[in-house]
């Protein structure tokens, strides 16, 4: 049976991406601040739901994706690569 998980069994492949990018935010960016951004922009995900994210537990659908990208300021792109 196919399972959707990427090779290394995480849900999906943006959260370690995030969680660096998120960090290197100037000033620093928490999950908690991370999530209230994404408030704004409609997507109703609180500090838990990031957190499963970056840790590769939680699935990510595209909505959210590009709500990341545009907070980080970069490409969908950026957050996929390897």
């Amino acid at each position: 049976m196919y399972k959707n998980k990427s090779s290394n069994g995480n849900n999906n492949i943006c959260g370690k991406n995030l969680q660096t990018l998120r960090k290197q935010l100037s000033p620093k960016v928490s999950q908690r601040a991370f999530a209230d951004q994404l408030q704004l922009k409609g997507i109703d995900l609180d500090k838990n739901a990031i957190q499963r994210i970056e840790s590769g537990k939680r699935f990510v659908t595209d909505i959210e994706l590009k709500a990341f990208a545009q907070i980080l300021h970069i490409t969908t792109d950026e957050l996929l690569n390897n």
